[in-house]
């Protein structure tokens, strides 16, 4: 397994996939991310402010991360970054 700062480093050259925001975090934006992750194996999820200005967003990353299998590699302003084998 790649360590994490090799992953952060590969991170900064991507663009989110999938953006979460009014409606949270879906039953199909869950799907949507665990899709997205299996078959890139690294993504970045961006949060809109909107989902983001009642909750933790430290919190929120670790909740997708458990909900999609996946490791919580970054979190850098309202971007997650998360990778699975």
């Amino acid at each position: 397994m790649p360590d994490n700062k090799k992953l952060k480093e590969k991170a900064k050259t991507l663009e989110p996939v999938i953006r979460i925001g009014k409606n949270g975090l879906t039953e199909n934006t869950v799907k949507e991310i665990k899709k997205q992750i299996n078959k890139k194996k690294l993504i970045k999820v961006k949060l809109l402010r909107a989902f983001i200005s009642d909750k933790n967003k430290k919190e929120v990353a670790k909740e997708i991360a458990k909900k999609t299998n996946s490791q919580l590699i970054d979190l850098v302003g309202f971007v997650i970054v998360l990778y699975k084998d």
